[in-house]
């Protein structure tokens, strides 16, 4: 773990993976710290803000038994239509219903939200579904698409160029900035998807 100043009321404490991230952030929320006003885990940094008040020493590395986050199970209902499925499938050795099966069969945690508001990087994707990001970014991938990249999956949440592989498609906004939580999927959300 690495504290790196970040202005006057921030710092930024870096990680070595990604688990340790989840469970900074999760443990640093839990303590509520005098002088925090937010935690936000991104894919190897935690930025923690503050009034200006907060001793850094505060700060600990989780240990290596530090829960991760366990919060609210959303299902989110998913027609496997999407635009890349046959290619994922051929690409994984798999056929259509086991590509839907090994996506839909897992339960997801929100790592981190980041790229655009509502965009919630979702870990615990079976590892036989892992796939570099496409070579060629689409210009254009539509509000709702659910997708693949890496060792995560996710939800667009709006229309915009995108390089991850497109599964399918659901309604179920991941955005609404007239809400007390604007996103869907916060970090710590427990995520399933439910084939339509």
């Amino acid at each position: 773990m690495k504290l790196l100043p970040y202005g006057p009321r921030a710092v930024l404490v870096e990680f070595d993976h990604l688990e340790q991230v989840m469970a900074a952030a999760t443990l640093w929320r839990a303590a509520t710290m005098p002088g925090v006003i937010d935690v936000v885990p991104a894919a190897r940094t935690v930025l923690v803000q503050h009034d200006g008040t907060l001793d850094v020493a505060m700060l600990r590395a989780p240990d290596d038994h530090a829960p991760l986050p366990e919060g609210e199970l959303v299902h989110v209902p998913v027609r496997y239509d999407g635009e890349d499925l046959a290619a994922v499938a051929r690409t994984c050795h798999l056929s259509l219903d086991e590509v839907i099966a090994r996506h839909s069969d897992a339960e997801y945690t929100v790592a981190f939200c980041g790229f655009m508001p509502g965009f919630s990087y979702l870990v615990g994707l079976d590892a036989r579904l892992v796939l570099p990001r496409r070579h060629t970014p689409r210009t254009r991938v539509p509000a709702g698409a659910v997708a693949i990249a890496s060792t995560f999956t996710a939800v667009y949440p709006g229309t915009s160029p995108g390089g991850w592989h497109l599964l399918g498609t659901t309604d179920l906004a991941m955005w609404d900035a007239t809400r007390d939580v604007p996103a869907t999927l916060p970090p710590g959300t427990r995520v399933r998807f439910v084939p339509r």
